[in-house]
């Protein structure tokens, strides 16, 4: 999954897509360097971040929705947790929601991914962007995040949404301290029995800095590691900034584990 940020202000490459020319651009060499689905986010959800106002949102996001449908060649996710930009992203050719509150935050939200036959990822998030990393306890991280994200899943199940049309994510860093991260990815397995896809985004996130003392710029090895890591322990999908070199890694990593 390649990240596509409509954003001044994410913490890695916010302003890198400042106008609609370029944020097709951006979308054109992600998908040439190897992404398989973009995922697009008009809101930062970088601790400390603020809330976007709902038309300042849809603003960034629906005209370059509009631009990529049926243009780039493959699905496009939506990184919102409000109900408007999501239907309005699904009308315009949005095929998943990446929803860091679960579905939770909103009541209409689960109603619109099940009429709408939409996927949607399901993410764990211990308080807000705002406030998550103000001291986040656990007592055991990899049985609370699963609990949670199994109570999410029977959620959206009720709501009418197919556990076959679920992902669902760990969130690394959304409400985590670096320990819980990482046994979060040593523990990966624990989440295949909710019995869904697992995504998992660690990309340029600050843990990775805390242990390399490297720059968010310059964590794309460390971003690489940790990802095929996952994969390796059972993540199906990948959320990166480094495309092409997350797409090189997992050629090699494909070629030596199934070689004859």
């Amino acid at each position: 999954m390649g990240i596509l940020n409509l954003t001044p202000d994410s913490f890695s490459d916010g302003g890198l897509a400042p106008d609609l020319d370029a944020a097709v651009s951006r979308a054109e060499q992600l998908v040439a360097d190897g992404a398989d689905l973009l995922d697009l986010g008009g809101e930062s959800s970088r601790p400390g971040a603020d809330p976007v106002p709902l038309e300042e949102e849809i603003r960034r996001v629906l005209p370059v929705v509009e631009a990529l449908a049926g243009r780039i060649g493959v699905p496009l996710s939506i990184d919102t947790t409000k109900p408007e930009v999501a239907e309005r992203a699904l009308r315009a050719g949005a095929s998943v929601i990446n929803d860091i509150r679960g579905l939770s935050g909103d009541d209409r939200m689960p109603k619109i991914v099940a009429e709408s036959g939409a996927a949607v990822v399901l993410m764990h998030m211990k308080g807000s962007p705002k406030t998550m990393q103000r001291n986040p306890t656990y007592a055991d991280v990899v049985t609370e995040v699963y609990d949670e994200l199994a109570r999410l899943v029977e959620r959206a199940e009720a709501s009418g949404i197919e556990r076959s049309r679920i992902a669902v994510d760990p969130g690394i860093g959304f409400g985590k301290t670096a320990d819980h991260n990482w046994e979060l990815l040593r523990r990966l397995g624990r989440l295949e029995g909710i019995g869904c896809s697992i995504l998992v985004g660690t990309s340029r996130k600050r843990f990775l800095g805390d242990l390399t003392g490297r720059g968010v710029g310059d964590r794309a090895a460390a971003s690489v590691a940790s990802s095929l890591l996952a994969i390796e322990a059972g993540a199906d999908i990948v959320r990166v900034h480094d495309v092409a070199a997350m797409a090189d890694a997992v050629k090699v990593w494909s070629a030596i584990k199934h070689h004859d």
